[in-house]
């Protein structure tokens, strides 16, 4: 009896601190200095965003040169050169995608610079911003900025020998993906932005951007009527490509891409998954952006 009552004296003092602290109510709401606040926007580097002018408007371009950073120097460096300026579209097929970046106009021509080694996967470490929307078996799908993605699980960066993991952008609308002939190191200037989603090219093709503004100027294009998508009759054109960095200050657009680590984010996702059921997939999910100029 003394034993029990013994640890009935002992369970009462350990439990005083904890009983005298619910009836005093909820600890205070933190204080600024430990609040996070995680920003519902993010600014698209000038540097890194295309503006493409085309006789049916404009389109933005977020580039990835952590992605593919051998095909991003290549499309600044041709941007920066006039290079794609009055260049057509030359193949717009319907559901699929538009494609352009040939001054022949026939699907044969492209730059003078040397072809490009392809970069259809990229590594990912731990410094990347990564939003995950879906964790199919041996996998997470979701965002690097604007970019949809799929990458290996977070559990593999510690069986790397460079702490990095397989990463690879997905062919989803607004996606920008680099033309190429039959072998894999081919691409050189012809490019093509999806109109919609088409997953049969996922590592396939290089994926070096996002379309952030004017999807709709994409899916507007002429569609082509010819042999396997060629534009015959007039095709529309890209009349002037830059990067918004080499454009004034008072002029270039500015771009502003829901944050993916915000509150807004995830409930966009939920809703998403929500309303689609078992057909979700992370092409469903179009961020909101804002343009300014």
């Amino acid at each position: 009896m003394k034993a029990i009552a013994g640890l009935a004296a002992l369970f009462a003092l350990i439990a005083a601190p904890a009983l005298a602290q619910d009836v005093g109510g909820p600890p205070p709401p933190p204080t600024p200095a430990t609040m996070v606040v995680v920003p519902e926007w993010r600014a698209v580097p000038a540097e890194n965003l295309l503006v493409i002018d085309t006789t049916r408007g404009r389109i933005l371009v977020e580039l990835m040169p952590e992605v593919a950073p051998l095909h991003v120097e290549r499309i600044k460096l041709l941007a920066r050169r006039g290079f794609y300026d009055n260049v057509p579209w030359h193949r717009v097929i319907d559901w699929f995608m538009a494609q352009t970046g040939d001054p022949l106009g026939n699907g044969e021509g492209q730059s003078p610079y040397p072809d490009l080694k392809g970069e259809f996967t990229f590594r990912r470490d731990t410094t990347m911003p990564f939003a995950a929307v879906a964790e199919p078996a041996g996998a997470r799908v979701g965002f690097f900025h604007s970019l949809p993605i799929q990458t290996q699980p977070d559990a593999a960066f510690a069986l790397t020998g460079d702490g990095k993991v397989h990463g690879w952008g997905l062919y989803c609308p607004g996606v920008a993906g680099m033309a190429r002939d039959e072998g894999n190191d081919t691409a050189n200037s012809q490019f093509f932005l999806m109109r919609q989603a088409y997953p049969a090219l996922d590592k396939r093709y290089t994926i070096w951007g996002m379309t952030v503004a004017g999807l709709d100027v994409v899916r507007s294009l002429r569609v082509g009527d010819g042999d396997n998508g060629m534009v015959t009759a007039e095709p529309d054109r890209m009349t002037r490509v830059r990067i918004a960095a080499d454009i004034a200050e008072g002029e270039r657009p500015a771009v502003q891409v829901l944050e993916t680590d915000s509150p807004r984010f995830r409930a966009m996702v939920d809703e998403t998954r929500a309303s689609r059921g078992a057909d979700f997939s992370v092409c469903d999910i179009a961020l909101p952006v804002q343009v300014t100029n």
